[in-house]
């Protein structure tokens, strides 16, 4: 079996660019060290790290040892800190994963359900939507929220379940509103300043087809992919836009924003995406019942 030891001894030395500095960390002579890493070689049968300078420099196989140790002691983080608060059973632990095409006001609300869970500890990773499923492949989040469903790939063992489908909403501040003519929506945003997320979004390819269908040419004055950013800049006066139903009960929030009109073809779907064990977890059961009813 691979010695978990000699392989910590070689992850530490290549984190810190030597032995020396790895026997300063570990408290070790360095020629324990070197020693280890040697083991570790011979083991794999494989030179992992070269002479580079005054230190070392990884081999292409330290390389791909050196990924593995990562995702491995990460992981083993991870199972210290959950051990801990399982067994002062004070800590209702909740990652999820935010893709970076979704409206983060909306999944703020399709959270809400669980915020008043006592000692809760939540923690969002916002990303891109395959570098969330490795980690919740890996475990590292229970949950992740995204525009899409899940790939078919049976080596993840993922589900996923369309939360929500929810009409997109039009805002903006006060004095543009005012100042468009709202019987006249959609045809009053080709004469507005318009913000929109950028093409990360699912919902914004969906709009350039709706600006098609209904012959729009909207002036667009700003693209951002955070929805709550984006909120901000238009509370500002920047410009009107759109934001799910859903995301829309945030937006009270922000003072001086006024509904211009609703686009009921045009519509903000976010899937849940669990691994099998997320599938069992008291908040992300409660996050998905909560959508659904």
């Amino acid at each position: 079996m691979l010695n978990y030891r000699h392989l910590y001894y070689f992850w530490v030395v290549t984190k810190e660019g030597g032995f020396a500095r790895a026997a300063e960390r570990l408290d070790m002579a360095v020629q324990t060290i070197s020693a280890q890493v040697r083991e570790l070689e011979k083991a794999l049968g494989h030179q992992l790290l070269k002479p580079a300078g005054r230190g070392v420099a990884m081999t292409e196989a330290g390389k791909a040892a050196f990924a593995r140790a990562e995702e491995i002691f990460q992981i083993g983080q991870v199972i210290l800190d959950e051990v801990r608060e399982a067994a002062s059973g004070k800590v209702a632990r909740l990652a999820v994963g935010l893709s970076d095409g979704i409206s983060k006001l909306a999944a703020h609300a399709l959270l809400e359900p669980v915020l008043a869970t006592p000692s809760l500890r939540l923690v969002c990773h916002d990303g891109e939507f395959e570098q969330l499923l490795s980690e919740l492949a890996l475990h590292h989040l229970d949950l992740v929220l995204a525009g899409q469903p899940a790939p078919r790939n049976p080596n993840l063992r993922l589900t996923s379940e369309r939360l929500v489908d929810s009409p997109v909403q039009w805002y903006g501040p006060a004095a543009l509103v005012r100042k468009a003519d709202v019987d006249q929506f959609p045809q009053s945003l080709d004469r507005l300043p318009v913000l929109l997320p950028t093409g990360h979004s699912a919902l914004r390819l969906t709009l350039d087809r709706w600006f098609d269908a209904q012959g729009l040419r909207p002036r667009i004055v700003g693209e951002f992919e955070d929805s709550a950013l984006l909120a901000v800049f238009a509370a500002r006066g920047m410009g009107v836009f759109p934001i799910s139903r859903l995301g829309a009960s945030d937006v009270s929030w922000m003072r001086g924003l006024r509904l211009l009109g609703q686009s009921d073809e045009v519509k903000e779907e976010i899937h849940a995406i669990c691994s099998r064990r997320g599938q069992h977890h008291p908040l992300v059961l409660q996050v998905i019942a909560a959508a659904h009813s």
